[in-house]
């Protein structure tokens, strides 16, 4: 068998893969489980762990229901230039400025604010700053904006470094944080406030909202906009030594209180908050606003392309100003471009908003499998290849960008359909009795774990005088066209017999609890002579099948757009009143018992029924296995809408 699931994403080089290999007979493994590393190419500073390796080595080591060797390949996720989107404008600009000389490399960068755990629009971000620089051969940094100290933590920090590391990518040196910046931020407002363009103002937050002016009329300048700069240098040194309580001065540019873009009326660029800082600890009582720090961090990192999403396009007048007043922290200079966010469909991408559904219950945590996250799309079995396809097939443009759920599930489901290995699992059993099988005797056939994958190998599949076969594939009274098991009728059960049903046996409401029937003992491996039999489904042998607890998830809210509905009187009505109450359903069902010996985070195809993952978390040894589902064999979506 070769599992090519759960990948291990540590990079070890662009092809590196770890070979478990261990041989042994019926009765179980004799030889202890051997790791052979192999790499493809030079190796990089991130090695597998030991435990990782023991992880491997424990689960498998002993799982007897496989025949013959069993191989795992668990593999880093390996990346190739023609997984990016190639036709949009932000490339054809950077192959531009290759062209000219303007840039003799690219250098981009990916700067989320840890106060929450990334999500799909995120990896839409990741894909196109990391996949640009890797296409380009150039570098791309992971830097974390984190000027806003009380939302902000190490817990986000660590989540998002996962997170992009799982989707298959590694950041240029060390992660980077713009608070390390924060002594050259400050050098740099002084040399601001000394060359007469940024001035220290005491105008209360809503004092300055008065005087900031509206989109059709002209601010007007604070009283305190005239200070000298002496006194300016006075009081801002004060600010930073804590003189001053907490939002009573701010630290303001002095550029043109009647631009028509509000963002260049004097926009604050510092503020005294009194927090503890998860990096800087509290050293600092003064931080600097994002719009101030970001171009900066840019220029004093040398990128060459700083990608934001089209809500930050009036902003660049000011992120181009700010540079223009300051020295040049780096021969490059950096340049902004805007691309749309992505939408999704019946779902959410404010990071306030899926806070709230934490913080209120409404899901188990930012990692739930019902949750946008990259942390809950994983948990759900979505896969770094299937989220990589995903955002090349949305695209990179200007224009609008709201997607369909059916696309992502599209994705997933393509990406799945050639790397998941295949098992047969009962989700709705409906009991079936073999009235022509010898009770007591167990009969078996191989039967590929992948029906385009050899390499993938076998498992055999038992059968005794009992089995289970879905609810829905059987009809008392069939539709037109029925294909699938009825009174009187034959179906091919997967991998074995042909089977006729002979008796429905019902409970005292009338409820159909059982079924007799017989199976063609010449029909195993081959047609049966003289008819045809069209239908064909799944089952699991009752004696030898493994019960298991399947977390049915469907979308998280009843409307496409669930923060954008207005009620009659014209507001936004709360986007938790579109909550779907249906969202996730847990049911037990009954596989074959390959699934007892998995690891967390295997992704199987649940033959006829859909595509499953072991939980991350919840699926443990020597406990009833917990499955997920991913996504169905079929595009639902269209049909619920």
């Amino acid at each position: 068998m070769v599992l090519s699931t759960p990948r291990v994403n540590k990079r070890l080089g662009k092809q590196a893969r770890l070979n478990a290999k261990t041989g042994g007979n019926a009765s179980g493994f004799s030889h202890p489980a051997q790791i052979i590393l192999e790499r493809f190419a030079k190796p990089t500073k991130r090695l597998l762990s030991g435990t990782i390796r023991s992880h491997f080595i424990d689960r498998f080591q002993a799982a007897s229901q496989f025949k013959g060797s069993l191989k795992i390949i668990c593999e880093t996720t390996m990346l190739t230039k023609d997984q990016f989107a190639d036709n949009h404008f932000i490339r054809t600009i950077i192959e531009d400025d290759l062209k000219t000389g303007a840039h003799a490399a690219i250098h981009t960068r990916f700067p989320p604010e840890p106060n929450g755990y990334l999500h799909i629009g995120h990896a839409k971000s990741i894909c196109l700053n990391f996949g640009l620089a890797y296409v380009f051969d150039g570098q791309c940094n992971l830097r974390f904006d984190d000027t806003n100290p009380e939302k902000e933590n190490d817990e986000y920090v660590n989540s998002i470094k996962e997170d992009v590391e799982w989707l298959g990518f590694h950041w240029a040196g060390e992660a980077r944080y713009a608070s390390n910046y924060f002594d050259q931020l400050f050098d740099y407002a002084v040399g601001l406030i000394k060359d007469g363009k940024a001035y220290v103002d005491d105008l209360t937050p809503e004092e300055m909202r008065e005087y900031r002016g509206t989109l059709t009329e002209a601010g007007k300048n604070s009283p305190y906009r005239e200070r000298s700069v002496e006194e300016n240098l006075d009081l801002f040194y004060k600010m930073r030594d804590g003189a001053f309580p907490d939002g009573s001065k701010t630290l303001r540019l002095k550029i043109d209180m009647a631009s028509g873009n509000v963002n260049m009326r004097d926009p604050v660029i510092y503020r005294i908050r009194r927090a503890h800082h998860h990096n800087t600890g509290d050293k600092w009582c003064i931080y600097p606003m994002y719009d101030y720090t970001h171009c900066i961090s840019d220029a004093i990192e040398g990128i060459t392309h700083s990608l934001c999403t089209l809500e930050f396009e009036a902003h660049r007048p000011l992120y181009d100003w700010v540079l223009d007043n300051i020295p040049a922290p780096h021969a490059t200079r950096p340049h902004q471009y805007e691309f749309s966010r992505l939408e999704l469909l019946y779902s959410i991408t404010s990071k306030r908003k899926l806070n709230q559904l934490v913080t209120e219950k409404h899901v188990s945590g930012w990692d739930d499998p019902r949750m946008p996250t990259i942390s809950g799309m994983r948990r759900r079995g979505y896969t770094p290849e299937g989220l990589r396809l995903f955002a090349k097939r949305a695209g990179i443009s200007k224009s609008e960008n709201v997607v369909d759920m059916s696309v992502l599930e599209g994705a997933i489901r393509e990406e799945l359909e050639h790397a998941a290995p295949r098992l047969m699992a009962v989700l709705n059993p409906l009991k079936v009795t073999l009235t022509n099988y010898q009770a007591g005797v167990t009969q078996s056939r191989t039967a590929a774990f992948h029906p385009n994958h050899p390499e993938f190998g076998e498992r055999d599949v038992p059968i005794g005088a009992t089995i289970y076969i879905e609810q829905d594939d059987f009809a008392e009274e069939p539709p037109k066209g029925w294909k699938r098991l009825t009174l009187g009728g034959e179906v091919r059960l997967r991998h074995s017999y042909v089977m006729r049903c002979d008796e429905v046996v019902k409970d005292a409401n009338g409820k159909i609890v059982e079924l007799k029937c017989t199976i063609d003992h010449d029909t195993l491996g081959k047609n049966p002579e003289g008819r045809k039999v069209k239908g064909v489904i799944h089952w699991v042998s009752a004696e030898h099948a493994t019960p298991i607890t399947v977390r049915l998830y469907d979308r998280l809210f009843t409307v496409e757009r669930p923060d954008a509905v207005r009620g009659d009187d014209g507001e936004y009505l709360p986007f938790t009143d579109f909550l779907n109450p249906d969202s996730v359903r847990e049911i037990t069902a009954y596989a074959e018992s390959a699934v007892n010996d998995l690891p967390p985070e295997s992704h199987w195809q649940f033959e006829r029924i859909g595509y499953f993952v072991t939980d991350r978390y919840d699926h443990k040894t020597g406990q009833q296995p917990v499955f997920n589902r991913t996504v169905g064999l079929k595009d639902t979506w269209q049909a619920k809408a």
